[in-house]
């Protein structure tokens, strides 16, 4: 089903694709602190249970070239469907079911207008927490930088 751009879920789109990878890379402990944070939340049925399996990375010749195969990865899936009728979806790296689960009602909690707020504020620690890692590895990053110059020989 294609989501049309006029749509309330369209427009939404970009925010919840951010609030997804949020989730996926949020350590469990994080995730279990932000629904205890929100609780008491509505009971979450699963749609299917929650699996890990494997899928295929694939991967560019210097990023834009030719695609290839690169490995495969594990990933932990959970799709849930709460009280009210939200469904929700979780997938991450790793065989952390209970990560994805708790993803997935993170996000089904995130688009019922009356908990959005709630859990964009439960999430803010894993926001800072990845907004101070990246600040480090820009600063070991710029550390590296090598300046080069070229010296004028003095030749007409």
């Amino acid at each position: 089903m294609q989501i049309s751009p006029q749509s309330s879920a369209g427009k939404d789109l970009p925010a919840r694709q951010a609030v997804m990878a949020l989730l996926a890379r949020a350590g469990i402990d994080e995730l279990q602190a932000a629904l205890e944070r929100l609780s008491p939340v509505p009971a979450a049925t699963d749609l299917r249970p929650a699996e890990s399996g494997l899928v295929m990375v694939r991967a560019r010749t210097g990023g834009d070239g030719a695609s290839f195969n690169l490995g495969e990865a594990s990933v932990a899936r959970a799709a849930v469907r709460l009280e009210g009728g939200a469904e929700g979806f979780g997938y991450r790296l790793g065989r952390d079911i209970a990560a994805a689960r708790a993803a997935a009602i993170l996000d089904a909690l995130w688009q019922d207008p009356a908990y959005r707020a709630s859990v964009e504020m439960a999430l803010g620690p894993v926001r800072g927490r990845l907004a101070e890692e990246a600040g480090l590895v820009r600063a070991e990053t710029a550390a590296t930088k090598v300046e080069f110059f070229t010296l004028v020989r003095g030749e007409d």
